[in-house]
């Protein structure tokens, strides 16, 4: 009796052990909410060492913005990862898949757990009073099971294996080197033409500013031009389009901007900067549609 006991109490403790290890192998950030659990998952391009969601900075709100939304969608937690890291690549995620000697944290304690089920079940199975079971042939069996030492000392390999690895979990593979940051640059123009393709320009609007930070480009700067006049700050785009033909006083698609946005600022002017839009890409795909609007 007193052994059975023993035995019990030993494959409660693997039981527990076992079960300990698959929720820390399992276990997601400390977040009630999946989107803020998904962004804790993510590391912020524009940031050292921070999270989507911890950091401030602009793209993370909009990174943060993003994975909202596709959580509304009904897009489950591994589809929403698997969205950026096909974008931004395997650096975007806080903590890389599970590969190598890391799996034993999930192999260990379910292996555990179904040894300490066919323990439980051989050592706990209620016996015959005369301590011997029947084969189907009528024969007796006595003798013949294995001992029931060998299940205890089972019992106390299993538990310490698990226990071996919960304790040492953090030493079975060697740390690797965290990959590179994405480029804050490449995230930012890409979030910014995500969220065109959502028509909110206000937001992609801020994404090209933060790209220009970086990288003072003419083509990102005719990008912020358009992304601000479909956000319907025309008094925005026309600055922005002055600055692009500054530096390029012909570019067609700076003086396409500047006289949709005069439209709106300066109505008398904007028919003028439109015909030389049209004198410098009589080709253009919107050439057409401006021939409509200036009646000419």
């Amino acid at each position: 009796m007193t052994r059975r006991l023993l035995v019990a109490l030993a494959l409660a403790a693997l039981v527990a052990l076992a079960v300990a290890g698959l929720v820390r192998s399992a276990a997601s950030p400390d977040r009630a909410d999946r989107a803020t659990a998904i962004a804790a998952g993510l590391r912020c391009p524009a940031c050292q060492g921070e999270s989507v969601a911890d950091s401030r900075s602009p793209i993370a709100a909009s990174m943060r913005q993003v994975i909202a939304d596709q959580v509304a969608q009904g897009r489950s937690p591994r589809e929403v990862r698997r969205w950026f890291v096909d974008r931004y690549g395997e650096e975007v995620l806080a903590q890389p898949p599970l590969r190598g000697p890391a799996l034993l944290l999930w192999a260990v304690p379910a292996v555990a757990l179904l040894g300490a089920g066919a323990g439980a079940l051989r050592t706990l199975r209620p016996r015959r009073p005369d301590g011997e079971r029947r084969r189907p042939d009528g024969g007796s069996t006595r003798g013949r099971g294995r001992p029931r030492g060998a299940w205890w000392v089972a019992a106390i390999g299993l538990t310490a294996l698990v226990a071996t690895v919960a304790v040492a979990a953090d030493r079975l593979a060697p740390p690797a080197p965290q990959p590179p940051a994405a480029d804050p640059t490449a995230v930012a123009l890409r979030l910014a033409q995500d969220l065109e393709g959502q028509q909110r320009y206000d937001a992609a609007a801020q994404m090209y500013r933060e790209a220009l930070r970086e990288r003072p480009d003419e083509a990102v700067r005719l990008r912020l031009a358009f992304a601000l006049l479909r956000s319907g700050d025309a008094a925005g785009a026309e600055q922005t389009a002055r600055q692009v033909l500054t530096d390029s006083p012909g570019s067609p698609d700076g003086l396409l901007v500047l006289g949709l946005a005069e439209r709106t600022t300066r109505p008398a002017d904007a028919p003028e900067v439109l015909r030389r839009f049209l004198a410098v890409a009589p080709g253009h795909p919107a050439a057409a549609e401006i021939r409509r609007l200036i009646g000419s």
